[in-house]
């Protein structure tokens, strides 16, 4: 098992750095409402080693208690009052799932949300023609890209273990309905340009619901589409 002796003092204050700046921004868009979500990153290339945010904290302010040094079973692996979130084993399902992801970022927004709660029955979310796709480096024509959606389980290693279930390789982020979004990547830059483009997705959806009378969704057990009322209010 990796060990804080694979890593230096610069590794770790580099990837706490990373984890602030992105914070912040997240932060000033409103994404972490009542010291909701999460961000971790991985510490060094090819080690188990993580930077987290830790539980409880206001996202929008920075203080030094805002992060630690957790291991692949999400345990800290320095002495410290703090507790990891305690979304913790999500992240460490992800890492352990995903052999390239080097960050993940989990933030609640309404998007985010309403859209889960709109397809949470059929399991999913497909977006299909949208400019935004190509942040997922899918390029063809008319591409789409499906977005898993899970139940909201208050359990949370039941939880994470039907996120590591619903995880595609081609597909860097699944849904919580009712709760809000994980994404990852290869970097953290990566990983927040899927956020992003995800988020612009659901906003964009949303919006176009919201202009249209009703919206047609198909029903993932007969294939058939239900009408749902979407009027404006």
């Amino acid at each position: 098992m990796d060990t804080l002796k694979n890593v230096t003092l610069e590794d770790i204050q580099a990837s706490f750095s990373l984890l602030r700046e992105m914070k912040k921004t997240f932060a000033t868009r409103g994404w972490f409402p009542a010291t909701s979500g999460n961000l971790s990153i991985r510490i060094k290339p090819g080690l188990e080693i993580f930077a987290i945010t830790s539980s409880g904290k206001d996202k929008s302010m920075d203080t030094p208690e805002d992060f630690l040094i957790i291991d692949v079973q999400g345990k800290p692996l320095t002495t410290t009052a703090l507790k990891p979130s305690a979304e913790t084993l999500i992240h460490t399902a992800v890492y352990e799932s995903i052999p390239d992801c080097e960050a993940v970022f989990h933030v609640h927004t309404v998007p985010n949300n309403l859209i889960s709660e709109l397809y949470g029955d059929e399991g999913e979310v497909i977006f299909k023609g949208q400019e935004l796709i190509k942040a997922f480096d899918l390029w063809e024509q008319d591409a789409s890209i499906s977005i898993p959606i899970v139940e909201n389980f208050a359990d949370i290693p039941k939880l994470a273990a039907e996120i590591k279930k619903s995880l595609k390789f081609e597909v860097p982020g699944v849904l919580i309905r009712n709760h809000g979004i994980y994404v990852w990547g290869d970097s953290d830059f990566s990983a927040k340009r899927h956020l992003e483009a995800f988020e612009f997705l659901f906003d964009y959806h949303i919006r176009l619901l919201s202009i249209q009378r009703k919206v047609m969704v198909p029903s993932r057990k007969t294939g058939q589409k239900k009408s749902i009322d979407k009027g404006i209010v």
